[in-house]
Protein backbone atom coordinates (compact mmCIF):
# COMPACT_ATOMS: atom_id res chain seq x y z
CA UNK A 1 0.00 0.00 0.00
CA UNK A 2 0.93 3.71 -0.26
CA UNK A 3 0.06 6.74 1.16
CA UNK A 4 0.27 10.47 0.25
CA UNK A 5 0.31 14.21 1.18
CA UNK A 6 -1.07 17.29 0.60
CA UNK A 7 0.01 19.14 3.84
CA UNK A 8 3.33 19.39 4.53
CA UNK A 9 4.33 20.37 8.34
CA UNK A 10 5.38 23.33 8.86
CA UNK A 11 8.30 24.60 10.50
CA UNK A 12 10.63 21.66 9.97
CA UNK A 13 13.05 22.88 7.15
CA UNK A 14 15.55 25.80 7.74
CA UNK A 15 16.66 28.09 5.13
CA UNK A 16 19.46 25.83 4.01
CA UNK A 17 17.81 22.75 3.71
CA UNK A 18 18.09 23.16 -0.22
CA UNK A 19 22.21 24.40 -0.39
CA UNK A 20 22.73 21.30 1.89
CA UNK A 21 20.61 18.49 0.03
CA UNK A 22 22.32 20.37 -3.93
CA UNK A 23 25.82 20.42 -2.30
CA UNK A 24 25.45 16.39 -1.22
CA UNK A 25 24.07 15.84 -4.69
CA UNK A 26 27.18 18.26 -6.38
CA UNK A 27 29.42 15.57 -4.07
CA UNK A 28 27.76 12.77 -5.50
CA UNK A 29 27.64 13.46 -9.38
CA UNK A 30 32.10 14.51 -8.94
CA UNK A 31 32.38 11.06 -8.67
CA UNK A 32 31.18 10.56 -12.52
CA UNK A 33 34.04 12.81 -13.99
CA UNK A 34 36.45 12.45 -11.29
CA UNK A 35 38.77 10.25 -13.24
CA UNK A 36 38.28 11.71 -16.53
CA UNK A 37 41.53 13.73 -16.73
CA UNK A 38 43.27 10.45 -15.88
CA UNK A 39 41.35 8.51 -17.88
CA UNK A 40 44.39 7.95 -20.92
CA UNK A 41 46.77 6.85 -18.10
CA UNK A 42 44.92 4.51 -16.06
CA UNK A 43 46.32 1.70 -17.58
CA UNK A 44 50.02 2.94 -16.92
CA UNK A 45 49.02 3.81 -13.32
CA UNK A 46 47.26 0.41 -12.35
CA UNK A 47 50.11 -1.70 -14.17
CA UNK A 48 46.99 -3.47 -16.27
CA UNK A 49 45.75 -3.69 -19.82
CA UNK A 50 43.37 -0.65 -21.01
CA UNK A 51 40.84 -3.33 -21.49
CA UNK A 52 40.86 -3.88 -17.71
CA UNK A 53 41.03 -0.23 -16.85
CA UNK A 54 38.14 0.61 -18.21
CA UNK A 55 36.52 -1.34 -15.64
CA UNK A 56 37.36 1.50 -13.29
CA UNK A 57 35.03 3.46 -14.71
CA UNK A 58 32.49 0.56 -15.45
CA UNK A 59 32.08 -0.40 -12.05
CA UNK A 60 30.78 3.01 -10.64
CA UNK A 61 28.51 3.23 -13.57
CA UNK A 62 26.99 -0.44 -12.96
CA UNK A 63 26.68 -0.08 -8.76
CA UNK A 64 25.45 3.43 -9.28
CA UNK A 65 22.70 2.34 -11.65
CA UNK A 66 21.64 -0.71 -9.43
CA UNK A 67 21.63 1.63 -6.17
CA UNK A 68 19.71 4.51 -7.32
CA UNK A 69 15.82 2.75 -7.29
CA UNK A 70 17.13 0.94 -4.19
CA UNK A 71 17.97 3.18 -2.11
CA UNK A 72 15.26 5.55 -3.22
CA UNK A 73 12.48 2.79 -2.42
CA UNK A 74 14.91 1.98 0.98
CA UNK A 75 14.56 5.95 1.81
CA UNK A 76 10.23 5.54 0.98
CA UNK A 77 10.22 3.13 3.55
CA UNK A 78 12.62 3.91 6.71
CA UNK A 79 13.70 6.93 6.22
CA UNK A 80 15.47 9.15 3.31
CA UNK A 81 17.44 10.95 5.10
CA UNK A 82 19.02 8.08 6.84
CA UNK A 83 19.35 6.21 3.51
CA UNK A 84 21.10 9.44 1.94
CA UNK A 85 23.61 9.41 4.76
CA UNK A 86 24.14 5.57 4.14
CA UNK A 87 24.83 6.54 0.81
CA UNK A 88 27.17 9.36 1.41
CA UNK A 89 29.21 7.07 4.10
CA UNK A 90 29.27 4.32 1.46
CA UNK A 91 31.03 6.56 -1.23
CA UNK A 92 33.10 7.69 2.00
CA UNK A 93 34.46 4.50 2.37
CA UNK A 94 34.94 3.59 -1.62
CA UNK A 95 36.98 6.86 -1.53
CA UNK A 96 39.54 5.98 1.54
CA UNK A 97 39.79 2.30 -0.17
CA UNK A 98 40.41 3.89 -3.79
CA UNK A 99 42.66 6.72 -2.40
CA UNK A 100 45.15 3.90 -0.53
CA UNK A 101 45.60 1.19 -3.30
CA UNK A 102 47.36 1.37 -6.73
CA UNK A 103 45.99 -2.44 -7.09
CA UNK A 104 43.59 -2.74 -9.74
CA UNK A 105 41.09 -5.22 -8.45
CA UNK A 106 40.73 -2.73 -4.86
CA UNK A 107 40.17 -0.04 -7.02
CA UNK A 108 37.57 -1.27 -8.65
CA UNK A 109 35.80 -2.47 -5.39
CA UNK A 110 36.65 1.39 -4.21
CA UNK A 111 34.91 2.76 -6.96
CA UNK A 112 32.02 0.18 -6.94
CA UNK A 113 31.29 1.96 -3.07
CA UNK A 114 31.09 5.12 -4.44
CA UNK A 115 29.08 4.50 -7.24
CA UNK A 116 26.29 3.83 -4.39
CA UNK A 117 26.20 7.36 -4.16
CA UNK A 118 24.30 7.73 -6.59
CA UNK A 119 21.19 7.12 -4.67
CA UNK A 120 21.14 10.82 -2.84
CA UNK A 121 19.39 12.25 -5.83
CA UNK A 122 16.36 10.89 -5.69
CA UNK A 123 16.65 11.16 -1.87
CA UNK A 124 17.20 14.75 -1.72
CA UNK A 125 14.24 15.32 -4.00
CA UNK A 126 11.74 12.97 -2.14
CA UNK A 127 12.88 15.12 1.08
CA UNK A 128 12.47 18.46 -0.80
CA UNK A 129 9.11 17.38 -1.39
CA UNK A 130 8.39 16.15 2.05
CA UNK A 131 10.00 19.27 3.85
CA UNK A 132 9.08 22.51 1.59
CA UNK A 133 6.10 23.99 0.76
CA UNK A 134 4.93 24.25 -2.55
CA UNK A 135 6.03 27.92 -3.97
CA UNK A 136 9.32 26.86 -3.20
CA UNK A 137 9.69 23.14 -4.28
CA UNK A 138 9.82 24.05 -8.37
CA UNK A 139 13.54 25.62 -7.91
CA UNK A 140 14.44 23.34 -5.25
CA UNK A 141 14.16 20.29 -7.02
CA UNK A 142 15.33 21.89 -9.83
CA UNK A 143 18.36 22.27 -8.46
CA UNK A 144 19.03 19.26 -6.87
CA UNK A 145 18.15 17.74 -10.35
CA UNK A 146 20.83 19.82 -11.86
CA UNK A 147 23.33 19.27 -8.89
CA UNK A 148 24.51 15.97 -11.56
CA UNK A 149 25.29 17.79 -14.07
CA UNK A 150 26.87 20.96 -11.87
CA UNK A 151 28.85 18.31 -9.84
CA UNK A 152 29.87 16.54 -13.18
CA UNK A 153 31.16 20.01 -14.51
CA UNK A 154 32.75 21.63 -11.92
CA UNK A 155 34.88 18.67 -10.86
CA UNK A 156 36.46 18.76 -14.59
CA UNK A 157 38.89 21.86 -14.06
CA UNK A 158 39.15 20.50 -10.59
CA UNK A 159 40.30 17.27 -10.92
CA UNK A 160 42.82 18.76 -13.97
CA UNK A 161 44.72 20.62 -11.66
CA UNK A 162 45.06 17.98 -8.88
CA UNK A 163 45.75 15.49 -11.24
CA UNK A 164 48.60 17.75 -13.20
CA UNK A 165 50.76 18.86 -10.00
CA UNK A 166 49.84 16.44 -7.58
CA UNK A 167 49.21 12.51 -7.24
CA UNK A 168 46.25 11.39 -8.59
CA UNK A 169 45.12 9.77 -5.20
CA UNK A 170 44.95 13.11 -3.92
CA UNK A 171 41.66 12.93 -5.87
CA UNK A 172 39.92 10.06 -3.92
CA UNK A 173 41.00 12.08 -0.85
CA UNK A 174 39.41 15.20 -1.75
CA UNK A 175 36.21 12.98 -3.14
CA UNK A 176 36.21 11.80 0.75
CA UNK A 177 36.68 15.10 2.31
CA UNK A 178 34.04 16.68 0.67
CA UNK A 179 31.79 13.89 1.43
CA UNK A 180 32.13 13.79 5.16
CA UNK A 181 31.41 17.68 5.04
CA UNK A 182 27.93 16.53 3.35
CA UNK A 183 27.67 14.07 5.66
CA UNK A 184 27.80 16.67 8.68
CA UNK A 185 25.89 19.31 6.78
CA UNK A 186 23.21 16.76 6.21
CA UNK A 187 23.56 15.66 10.03
CA UNK A 188 23.30 19.43 11.26
CA UNK A 189 19.95 20.77 8.91
CA UNK A 190 18.25 18.38 7.24
CA UNK A 191 15.72 16.72 9.41
CA UNK A 192 13.79 13.50 8.66
CA UNK A 193 10.53 13.26 6.35
CA UNK A 194 7.65 12.38 8.59
CA UNK A 195 6.46 10.30 5.17
CA UNK A 196 6.72 6.58 5.19
CA UNK A 197 5.49 4.19 2.48
CA UNK A 198 3.90 0.85 4.31
CA UNK A 199 4.75 -2.13 3.21
CA UNK A 200 8.43 -4.44 3.40
CA UNK A 201 11.34 -3.94 1.41
CA UNK A 202 10.88 -6.29 -1.91
CA UNK A 203 14.36 -8.04 -1.95
CA UNK A 204 13.44 -10.33 -4.59
CA UNK A 205 12.48 -7.26 -7.18
CA UNK A 206 15.79 -5.94 -6.34
CA UNK A 207 17.77 -8.39 -6.86
CA UNK A 208 16.00 -9.20 -10.17
CA UNK A 209 16.22 -5.54 -10.89
CA UNK A 210 20.09 -5.62 -10.58
CA UNK A 211 20.37 -8.50 -12.60
CA UNK A 212 18.58 -7.14 -15.68
CA UNK A 213 20.32 -3.58 -15.02
CA UNK A 214 23.96 -5.42 -14.84
CA UNK A 215 23.17 -7.83 -18.12
CA UNK A 216 22.09 -4.61 -20.24
CA UNK A 217 24.47 -2.00 -19.17
CA UNK A 218 27.82 -4.30 -19.27
CA UNK A 219 27.49 -5.39 -23.10
CA UNK A 220 26.81 -1.37 -23.53
CA UNK A 221 29.95 -0.27 -21.93
CA UNK A 222 32.11 -3.15 -22.92
CA UNK A 223 30.70 -3.52 -26.10
CA UNK A 224 33.42 -1.82 -28.20
CA UNK A 225 36.12 -4.43 -26.97
CA UNK A 226 34.42 -7.02 -27.29
CA UNK A 227 32.85 -6.42 -30.28
CA UNK A 228 29.12 -5.44 -30.93
CA UNK A 229 28.10 -8.56 -32.86
CA UNK A 230 30.06 -10.75 -30.62
CA UNK A 231 28.75 -14.09 -29.18
CA UNK A 232 28.96 -12.62 -25.70
CA UNK A 233 27.54 -9.37 -26.48
CA UNK A 234 24.45 -10.47 -27.76
CA UNK A 235 24.24 -13.29 -25.32
CA UNK A 236 24.32 -10.57 -22.20
CA UNK A 237 21.46 -8.70 -24.25
CA UNK A 238 19.11 -11.32 -24.36
CA UNK A 239 19.74 -12.84 -21.04
CA UNK A 240 18.54 -9.01 -20.02
CA UNK A 241 15.70 -8.64 -22.24
CA UNK A 242 14.47 -12.26 -20.19
CA UNK A 243 15.61 -11.07 -16.78
CA UNK A 244 13.82 -7.57 -17.14
CA UNK A 245 10.60 -9.41 -18.67
CA UNK A 246 10.47 -11.97 -15.66
CA UNK A 247 11.29 -9.20 -12.98
CA UNK A 248 8.28 -7.70 -14.60
CA UNK A 249 5.84 -9.78 -14.54
CA UNK A 250 6.79 -10.89 -11.00
CA UNK A 251 6.67 -7.02 -9.72
CA UNK A 252 3.20 -7.04 -11.08
CA UNK A 253 2.71 -10.06 -8.59
CA UNK A 254 3.89 -7.97 -5.45
CA UNK A 255 1.93 -6.42 -3.01
CA UNK A 256 4.63 -4.06 -2.17
CA UNK A 257 7.01 -3.59 -5.25
CA UNK A 258 10.16 -2.25 -5.37
CA UNK A 259 8.85 -0.64 -8.69
CA UNK A 260 5.25 0.15 -9.11
CA UNK A 261 5.06 -0.58 -12.62
CA UNK A 262 1.03 0.33 -13.25
CA UNK A 263 2.24 3.66 -11.68
CA UNK A 264 5.08 3.77 -13.88
CA UNK A 265 3.08 3.03 -17.34
CA UNK A 266 0.76 6.42 -16.57
CA UNK A 267 1.65 8.25 -19.85
CA UNK A 268 2.87 11.23 -17.42
CA UNK A 269 5.91 8.74 -15.96
CA UNK A 270 6.39 6.84 -19.07
CA UNK A 271 7.59 9.48 -21.30
CA UNK A 272 9.06 11.74 -18.93
CA UNK A 273 11.16 8.59 -18.37
CA UNK A 274 11.85 7.57 -21.72
CA UNK A 275 12.64 11.82 -22.31
CA UNK A 276 15.20 11.29 -20.12
CA UNK A 277 17.33 8.87 -21.94
CA UNK A 278 17.56 10.86 -24.41
CA UNK A 279 18.38 14.14 -22.49
CA UNK A 280 21.31 11.85 -20.47
CA UNK A 281 22.32 10.94 -23.92
CA UNK A 282 22.87 14.49 -25.33
CA UNK A 283 24.41 15.74 -22.11
CA UNK A 284 26.87 13.28 -22.34
CA UNK A 285 28.23 13.71 -25.55
CA UNK A 286 29.37 17.35 -24.73
CA UNK A 287 31.26 16.01 -22.10
CA UNK A 288 33.13 13.70 -24.20
CA UNK A 289 33.98 15.83 -27.10
CA UNK A 290 34.77 19.23 -25.92
CA UNK A 291 37.93 18.30 -23.71
CA UNK A 292 39.21 16.16 -26.38
CA UNK A 293 38.48 18.72 -28.93
CA UNK A 294 40.67 21.25 -26.89
CA UNK A 295 43.66 19.43 -25.86
CA UNK A 296 44.32 17.99 -29.37
CA UNK A 297 47.34 19.77 -30.43
CA UNK A 298 47.38 22.34 -33.36
CA UNK A 299 49.67 20.72 -35.67
CA UNK A 300 46.51 18.05 -36.43
CA UNK A 301 45.16 20.91 -38.14
CA UNK A 302 41.61 21.06 -36.06
CA UNK A 303 43.26 20.14 -32.14
CA UNK A 304 42.86 23.54 -30.07
CA UNK A 305 46.25 22.73 -28.26
CA UNK A 306 44.75 23.45 -24.60
CA UNK A 307 46.11 22.37 -21.34
CA UNK A 308 43.62 19.94 -19.08
CA UNK A 309 43.44 22.59 -16.69
CA UNK A 310 42.10 25.20 -19.38
CA UNK A 311 40.02 23.01 -21.32
CA UNK A 312 38.34 21.85 -18.01
CA UNK A 313 37.37 25.30 -16.96
CA UNK A 314 36.52 26.14 -20.93
CA UNK A 315 34.02 23.09 -19.57
CA UNK A 316 33.06 24.15 -16.17
CA UNK A 317 30.60 26.74 -17.88
CA UNK A 318 28.40 24.09 -18.39
CA UNK A 319 27.78 22.78 -14.57
CA UNK A 320 27.82 26.87 -14.06
CA UNK A 321 25.30 27.77 -15.88
CA UNK A 322 22.85 24.57 -15.18
CA UNK A 323 22.93 25.92 -11.65
CA UNK A 324 21.69 29.20 -12.32
CA UNK A 325 19.11 27.78 -14.69
CA UNK A 326 17.17 26.35 -11.56
CA UNK A 327 15.84 29.98 -10.27
CA UNK A 328 15.02 30.96 -14.26
CA UNK A 329 13.16 27.35 -14.36
CA UNK A 330 11.03 28.41 -11.26
CA UNK A 331 9.42 31.13 -13.05
CA UNK A 332 8.94 29.37 -16.08
CA UNK A 333 7.57 26.88 -14.76
CA UNK A 334 5.21 27.99 -12.31
CA UNK A 335 3.81 30.69 -15.50
CA UNK A 336 3.70 27.54 -18.29
CA UNK A 337 4.39 24.19 -16.49
CA UNK A 338 7.07 21.56 -16.33
CA UNK A 339 6.33 20.34 -19.88
CA UNK A 340 6.31 23.37 -21.44
CA UNK A 341 9.58 24.21 -20.18
CA UNK A 342 11.21 20.32 -20.72
CA UNK A 343 10.52 21.32 -24.40
CA UNK A 344 12.29 24.86 -24.54
CA UNK A 345 15.17 23.25 -22.65
CA UNK A 346 15.32 20.32 -25.29
CA UNK A 347 15.12 23.12 -28.16
CA UNK A 348 18.06 25.09 -26.68
CA UNK A 349 20.10 21.88 -26.32
CA UNK A 350 19.02 21.48 -30.27
CA UNK A 351 20.22 24.88 -31.45
CA UNK A 352 23.15 24.42 -28.76
CA UNK A 353 24.61 21.25 -30.64
CA UNK A 354 23.17 22.62 -34.61
CA UNK A 355 25.88 25.84 -33.40
CA UNK A 356 28.19 23.54 -32.27
CA UNK A 357 28.53 21.86 -35.75
CA UNK A 358 30.25 25.13 -37.26
CA UNK A 359 31.58 26.80 -34.15
CA UNK A 360 35.21 24.04 -33.41
CA UNK A 361 37.69 26.34 -34.63
CA UNK A 362 38.43 28.42 -30.88
CA UNK A 363 38.57 28.08 -27.63
CA UNK A 364 36.35 30.31 -27.49
CA UNK A 365 33.75 29.11 -29.09
CA UNK A 366 33.79 26.36 -26.76
CA UNK A 367 33.00 28.46 -24.17
CA UNK A 368 29.90 29.72 -25.94
CA UNK A 369 28.68 26.22 -26.69
CA UNK A 370 28.90 25.00 -23.02
CA UNK A 371 27.00 27.82 -22.00
CA UNK A 372 23.79 27.30 -24.98
CA UNK A 373 24.29 23.40 -23.52
CA UNK A 374 24.26 24.50 -19.94
CA UNK A 375 21.17 26.27 -20.42
CA UNK A 376 19.38 24.19 -22.16
CA UNK A 377 20.18 20.50 -19.95
CA UNK A 378 19.78 23.13 -16.80
CA UNK A 379 16.17 23.44 -18.23
CA UNK A 380 15.05 20.12 -18.74
CA UNK A 381 17.09 18.63 -16.44
CA UNK A 382 14.85 20.51 -13.77
CA UNK A 383 11.66 19.76 -15.82
CA UNK A 384 11.83 16.29 -14.96
CA UNK A 385 11.76 15.77 -11.14
CA UNK A 386 8.64 18.40 -11.13
CA UNK A 387 6.99 15.98 -14.23
CA UNK A 388 7.84 12.72 -11.89
CA UNK A 389 6.44 14.20 -8.78
CA UNK A 390 3.11 15.81 -10.13
CA UNK A 391 2.44 12.11 -11.19
CA UNK A 392 3.27 9.86 -8.28
CA UNK A 393 1.74 9.41 -4.56
CA UNK A 394 4.32 11.27 -1.75
CA UNK A 395 5.17 7.63 -0.70
CA UNK A 396 6.69 6.79 -3.80
CA UNK A 397 9.19 9.85 -4.59
CA UNK A 398 12.17 8.48 -3.81
CA UNK A 399 12.07 5.43 -6.22
CA UNK A 400 10.27 6.82 -8.63
CA UNK A 401 12.97 9.73 -9.04
CA UNK A 402 15.08 6.82 -8.22
CA UNK A 403 14.17 5.39 -12.07
CA UNK A 404 14.30 8.67 -13.78
CA UNK A 405 17.50 9.15 -12.59
CA UNK A 406 18.40 5.56 -13.46
CA UNK A 407 17.16 6.59 -17.16
CA UNK A 408 19.32 9.60 -17.22
CA UNK A 409 22.33 7.07 -16.32
CA UNK A 410 21.07 4.46 -19.26
CA UNK A 411 21.37 7.48 -21.27
CA UNK A 412 24.81 8.73 -20.54
CA UNK A 413 25.91 5.19 -21.18
CA UNK A 414 24.29 4.59 -24.08
CA UNK A 415 25.81 7.48 -25.28
CA UNK A 416 29.40 6.68 -23.91
CA UNK A 417 29.40 3.30 -26.16
CA UNK A 418 27.72 5.07 -28.84
CA UNK A 419 29.99 8.29 -29.22
CA UNK A 420 32.99 5.73 -27.69
CA UNK A 421 32.28 3.62 -30.92
CA UNK A 422 32.08 6.62 -33.39
CA UNK A 423 35.19 8.43 -32.33
CA UNK A 424 37.64 4.99 -32.38
CA UNK A 425 36.23 4.18 -36.00
CA UNK A 426 36.72 7.64 -37.50
CA UNK A 427 40.13 8.25 -35.79
CA UNK A 428 43.17 8.27 -37.81
CA UNK A 429 45.92 6.10 -36.47
CA UNK A 430 49.06 8.45 -36.36
CA UNK A 431 52.67 6.41 -34.81
CA UNK A 432 50.26 4.11 -33.39
CA UNK A 433 47.99 6.34 -32.15
CA UNK A 434 44.36 7.04 -32.54
CA UNK A 435 43.43 10.16 -32.66
CA UNK A 436 39.89 11.28 -33.15
CA UNK A 437 38.80 13.39 -36.48
CA UNK A 438 37.10 15.99 -36.93
CA UNK A 439 34.25 14.21 -38.70
CA UNK A 440 33.81 12.11 -35.30
CA UNK A 441 33.36 15.25 -33.54
CA UNK A 442 30.50 16.43 -35.67
CA UNK A 443 29.25 13.08 -36.51
CA UNK A 444 28.60 12.72 -32.54
CA UNK A 445 26.89 16.74 -32.42
CA UNK A 446 24.73 15.09 -34.86
CA UNK A 447 24.12 11.92 -33.02
CA UNK A 448 23.29 14.32 -30.13
CA UNK A 449 20.74 16.67 -31.71
CA UNK A 450 18.73 13.43 -32.71
CA UNK A 451 18.50 11.97 -29.72
CA UNK A 452 17.26 15.62 -28.68
CA UNK A 453 14.76 15.36 -31.58
CA UNK A 454 13.47 12.25 -30.70
CA UNK A 455 13.15 13.86 -26.45
CA UNK A 456 10.89 16.42 -28.25
CA UNK A 457 8.60 14.10 -29.64
CA UNK A 458 8.17 12.02 -26.39
CA UNK A 459 7.86 15.61 -24.67
CA UNK A 460 4.71 16.30 -27.03
CA UNK A 461 2.75 13.18 -25.65
CA UNK A 462 3.31 14.55 -21.67
CA UNK A 463 -0.14 15.27 -20.58
CA UNK A 464 -0.37 19.37 -20.06
CA UNK A 465 -1.54 21.21 -17.60
CA UNK A 466 -5.74 20.32 -16.99
CA UNK A 467 -7.89 23.44 -18.64
CA UNK A 468 -9.52 25.67 -16.09
CA UNK A 469 -12.67 28.26 -16.74
CA UNK A 470 -11.80 30.15 -13.62
CA UNK A 471 -9.99 33.68 -13.83
CA UNK A 472 -6.79 33.38 -12.33
CA UNK A 473 -4.71 36.37 -10.81
CA UNK A 474 -1.02 35.61 -11.08
CA UNK A 475 0.81 38.10 -8.64
CA UNK A 476 3.60 35.67 -7.14
CA UNK A 477 4.56 31.90 -6.92
CA UNK A 478 3.14 32.22 -3.40
CA UNK A 479 -0.56 33.18 -4.28
CA UNK A 480 -0.52 30.32 -6.93
CA UNK A 481 0.85 27.87 -4.94
CA UNK A 482 -2.00 29.04 -1.86
CA UNK A 483 -4.89 29.06 -5.14
CA UNK A 484 -3.60 25.48 -6.08
CA UNK A 485 -4.10 24.24 -2.16
CA UNK A 486 -7.41 25.90 -2.25
CA UNK A 487 -8.45 23.75 -5.55
CA UNK A 488 -6.84 21.09 -4.07
CA UNK A 489 -9.07 21.04 -1.22
CA UNK A 490 -12.09 21.30 -2.96
CA UNK A 491 -11.16 18.54 -4.90
CA UNK A 492 -11.09 16.30 -1.37
CA UNK A 493 -12.02 15.74 2.39
CA UNK A 494 -10.80 18.79 5.30
CA UNK A 495 -11.60 19.10 8.62
CA UNK A 496 -10.34 18.81 12.10
CA UNK A 497 -9.19 16.31 14.24
CA UNK A 498 -10.48 16.65 17.78
CA UNK A 499 -9.43 14.98 21.68
CA UNK A 500 -11.56 13.66 23.85
CA UNK A 501 -12.03 17.01 25.47
CA UNK A 502 -12.55 18.92 21.95
CA UNK A 503 -9.06 20.45 21.83
CA UNK A 504 -7.03 20.06 18.73
CA UNK A 505 -4.94 17.02 18.20
CA UNK A 506 -1.62 18.13 16.11
CA UNK A 507 -0.02 16.03 14.00
CA UNK A 508 -2.19 12.99 14.58
CA UNK A 509 -2.03 10.67 11.23
CA UNK A 510 -5.02 10.94 8.91
CA UNK A 511 -5.65 8.07 5.86
CA UNK A 512 -8.17 7.85 3.27
CA UNK A 513 -8.72 4.58 2.71
CA UNK A 514 -10.90 3.61 -0.89
CA UNK A 515 -13.78 1.23 -1.36
CA UNK A 516 -11.29 -1.77 -1.49
CA UNK A 517 -9.23 -1.24 1.91
CA UNK A 518 -6.54 0.20 -0.25
CA UNK A 519 -4.83 3.36 1.03
CA UNK A 520 -5.45 6.48 -0.99
CA UNK A 521 -3.70 9.28 0.78
CA UNK A 522 -2.64 10.12 3.91
CA UNK A 523 -1.42 13.11 5.93
CA UNK A 524 -0.55 14.22 9.39
CA UNK A 525 -3.14 17.45 11.26
CA UNK A 526 -1.59 20.60 11.49
CA UNK A 527 -0.45 22.29 15.08
CA UNK A 528 -4.58 23.33 14.87
CA UNK A 529 -6.02 20.20 14.07
CA UNK A 530 -6.73 21.06 10.34
CA UNK A 531 -5.96 18.74 8.01
CA UNK A 532 -6.73 18.25 4.02
CA UNK A 533 -6.75 15.15 1.99
CA UNK A 534 -7.23 15.15 -1.89
CA UNK A 535 -8.73 12.35 -3.84
CA UNK A 536 -7.64 10.41 -6.91
CA UNK A 537 -11.65 10.23 -8.00
CA UNK A 538 -15.19 10.32 -7.48
CA UNK A 539 -16.49 7.20 -4.89
CA UNK A 540 -16.62 6.26 -1.19
CA UNK A 541 -13.85 6.63 1.31
CA UNK A 542 -13.08 5.73 4.76
CA UNK A 543 -11.11 8.53 6.75
CA UNK A 544 -9.14 7.49 9.70
CA UNK A 545 -7.38 9.06 12.32
CA UNK A 546 -4.41 8.20 15.09
CA UNK A 547 -2.76 9.88 17.20
CA UNK A 548 -0.37 8.58 20.37
CA UNK A 549 -2.72 8.56 23.53
CA UNK A 550 -6.02 8.55 21.46
CA UNK A 551 -8.05 5.34 20.30
CA UNK A 552 -9.20 5.08 16.76
CA UNK A 553 -11.18 6.81 14.65
CA UNK A 554 -12.62 6.12 11.30
CA UNK A 555 -15.49 8.01 9.72
CA UNK A 556 -17.13 6.84 6.13
CA UNK A 557 -17.59 9.39 4.11
CA UNK A 558 -18.88 9.90 0.02
CA UNK A 559 -16.93 12.30 -2.21
CA UNK A 560 -19.07 13.50 -5.32
CA UNK A 561 -16.83 16.03 -6.13
CA UNK A 562 -17.24 18.95 -4.18
CA UNK A 563 -16.16 19.90 -1.05
CA UNK A 564 -16.50 17.54 2.09
CA UNK A 565 -15.25 19.00 5.71
CA UNK A 566 -14.89 15.83 7.94
CA UNK A 567 -14.53 16.16 11.78
CA UNK A 568 -12.81 13.48 13.25
CA UNK A 569 -13.24 13.20 17.39
CA UNK A 570 -10.84 11.14 18.52
CA UNK A 571 -13.19 10.19 21.42
CA UNK A 572 -15.65 8.46 19.33
CA UNK A 573 -15.39 4.54 17.96
CA UNK A 574 -16.62 6.13 14.66
CA UNK A 575 -19.05 8.13 12.76
CA UNK A 576 -20.47 7.65 9.92
CA UNK A 577 -20.85 10.80 7.85
CA UNK A 578 -23.76 11.01 5.10
CA UNK A 579 -23.03 11.37 1.34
Amino acid sequence: MTQTTTDRPAGRASGALVPVLAFAGIVVAVMQTLLVPVIKDLPLLLDTTPSNATWVLTSTLLSGAVATPIMGRLGDLYGKRRMLILSLAVMVVGALVSALTSDLLLMITGRTLQGFAMGAIPLGIGLMRDMLPREKLGSAMALMSSSIGVGGGLALPAAALVAQHSDWHALYYGAAGLGLLAIALTLLVVPESPMRAEGTFDLPGAIGLSAGLVLFLLPITKGSDWGWASGTTLGLFAASALVLVLWGVMELRVKAPLVDLRTTARPAVLFTNLASIMVGVSFYVVSLVLPQLLQLPKSTGYGLGQSMVVAGLLVAPLGLTMMFTAPVYARLSAKYGPKVTLILGLLIIAIGYGAGLGLMSAAWQSLVISVLLGAGIGLAYSSLPALIVGAVPASETGAANGLNTLMRSIGTSVSSAVIGMVLANTANNVGGVEIPTMHGFRVSFLIATGAVAVGLLLALFLPGRRPSNKPQLRASSEEDAALERAEQVLRGFRGRVLGADGSPVARAKVTLIDRRGRQAGATLSAEDGSYALTVPDRGSYVVAARATGHGPLASSATHAGDERPVDLDLSLPGETVPA
